[in-house]
């Protein structure tokens, strides 16, 4: 199954993405019309919505597909998380995971523009498997970890590498507007999150090429450290990190500029690409 957050006729919505066409949750009024209170439903929230197909459905052609996560809580991400990564940056290897904050202003969805910043040049690519969350819960062992996984998405952790050091947190790099595009779906099938293959592409050059199976601290481990801390929300989206091949890496480098094209695709949930532009200047106060 595949949940997707759409527009449709400047209306915005949740719905499941269903043999090509959506089926909106408004064709029950009662339903949540926003993904975090959807999840929080579960799978007979989900199921109920899956028995109006055929009602009312709409051609995936005649909507526009949102980032499936419009507003989560916590937006978070896992640095230094694949071998050949922390390799190519020269770091050690972690012994706890590294979790830094994405804002949510910075979510886009797919075939969205992502802003190359006025203050920098620096922008990287950075592919990465998420997963998204869809009960409440505190305290969750590994072993129960996977029953409070919503489903899977795509996220690319987009970089401003000079203002990613200007702070140890990361955050205000990792931040800027655009610079979190995710999608195109949750994709709730059953299905090996740490068995996953994951490629990025520059304008249809392969840049990073690795499989899940290589993360240091897997989805489940990620759920039990972070449940330790805080409650884990329905709609909370944790991005697992990046492998080798990132731009910064490369010699010359092989930043981000307008007109560029970058592509993340994840076997069995997807490909999310976006293009790159010029920040516009206009200020917004």
């Amino acid at each position: 199954m595949k949940l997707v957050t759409f527009k449709h006729d400047n209306r915005v919505s949740v719905g499941i993405l269903y043999q090509g066409k959506i089926i909106p949750a408004w064709l029950n009024p009662l339903m949540p019309q926003d993904m975090c209170h959807f999840l929080s439903g579960g799978k007979s929230l989900q199921e109920n919505l899956l028995s109006y197909a055929g009602k009312a459905d709409i051609p995936q052609e005649e909507a526009e597909l949102l980032a499936p996560v419009l507003n989560p809580q916590k937006f978070l991400g896992v640095g230094l998380n694949y071998a050949d990564h922390i390799a190519e940056t020269g770091l050690n290897t972690p012994e706890f995971p590294t979790i830094f904050n994405k804002q949510a202003s910075c979510i886009i969805g797919n075939n969205a523009a992502i802003h190359r910043p006025s203050v920098s040049n620096k922008l990287d690519y950075e592919g990465e498997l998420a997963f998204v969350i869809g009960k409440r819960c505190r305290h969750v062992p590994y072993k129960q970890a996977q029953h409070v996984i919503a489903g899977y998405t795509i996220v690319n952790d987009i970089s401003v590498r000079d203002w990613q050091i200007k702070s140890p947190t990361w955050t205000l790099g990792k931040s800027f507007d655009t610079h979190g595009p995710m999608g195109p779906w949750i994709t709730t099938d059953n299905i090996d999150p740490h068995a996953l293959d994951l490629k990025t592409w520059v304008n249809g050059e392969l840049r990073q090429h690795s499989n899940t199976k290589n993360l240091i601290f897997d989805c489940y481990a990620l759920v039990e450290t972070l449940s330790t801390v805080c409650t884990l929300m329905p709609g909370d989206v944790i991005a697992t990190g990046t492998c080798s091949g990132v731009g910064v890496s490369m010699k010359p480098r092989g930043y981000l500029k307008p007109g560029d094209t970058v592509t993340v695709e994840i076997e069995h949930i997807g490909r999310l690409s976006n293009n790159i532009i010029a920040e516009p200047t206009t200020p917004l106060y």
